[in-house]
């Protein structure tokens, strides 16, 4: 919580599955509002969503245990399985192997059940959906790469890889630091500044014993105390009538 925090600058320590682009984006406009400097560490894991934020840092801190992710969009579709979620890209890319296979009439009844599940603007949602990731990640990483000879090829390198589903065959892969270095990241080692380390790594399992052991699900706390923390609240169940002469 930056509520009350004094200063330009922040300290973010982030562990996350991620979110949706439209939070996230509301959430770095905020925190760009109040610092002019923002440093994200990454104890464990900070995927989708939450590598889309770490874009939005000055400086990103790492450990060899760290991981971010890719940050190609999905879709949520109502399937005869139940919801699924889709990444975007795959989508564009099934439906132009359907175009194609289509004009074969052989083909064609084993696709309409497929094709079927796209509602009428899918495509272009998609498409939107692509397009805003990648947009607001080369915004955010232009203050990354600020110092940079020639940042603007740097921004696209980094933001076309991140949103490439077709490279990383899965939303959930698991990017490492080396990695992350190696598609242009500057990535700072959490293991230069051993006392950093030690209170990033505190904090970071400290957390993950709440999580363990109540029923919070999501905890945002800063330094002074000043905390938001999310609690599941368990479904309560009627007690079963029973009908006469039936045992309880």
């Amino acid at each position: 919580m930056p509520h009350g925090l004094k200063g330009e600058k922040l300290d973010l320590v982030l562990h996350s599955p991620g979110g949706s682009t439209e939070a996230v984006e509301a959430l770095v406009t905020y925190l760009r509002s109040k610092f002019s400097h923002i440093r994200v560490i990454i104890p464990y894991a900070a995927m989708s969503a939450a590598t889309m934020l770490s874009c939005a840092a000055d400086t990103i801190t790492m450990g060899k245990h760290s991981f971010i992710g890719p940050i190609d969009p999905q879709i949520i579709l109502h399937t005869p399985l139940g919801p699924q979620a889709i990444p975007a890209q795959a989508i564009l890319e099934q439906f132009e192997k359907a175009k194609g296979e289509c004009e074969d009439p052989k083909k064609l009844g084993t696709w309409l059940p497929i094709l079927g599940q796209y509602g009428p603007a899918l495509l272009v949602q998609c498409e939107h959906a692509l397009e805003l990731s990648r947009e607001l990640v080369s915004k955010w990483l232009n203050v990354m790469f600020s110092r940079e000879p020639n940042p603007k090829e740097k921004v696209e390198k980094v933001s076309k890889t991140l949103a490439d589903h077709s490279l990383f065959k899965s939303h959930g892969r698991h990017i490492s630091r080396e990695q992350a270095k190696e598609i242009g990241f500057e990535i700072e080692d959490l293991e230069s500044d051993q006392t950093l380390q030690d209170l990033v790594l505190s904090v970071f399992h400290s957390t993950t014993h709440t999580f363990d052991a109540t029923s919070a699900v999501k905890i945002i706390e800063n330094q002074e105390g000043r905390a938001f923390i999310k609690m599941l609240q368990p479904i309560p169940i009627p007690p079963q009538r029973r009908g006469p002469g039936e045992s309880q």
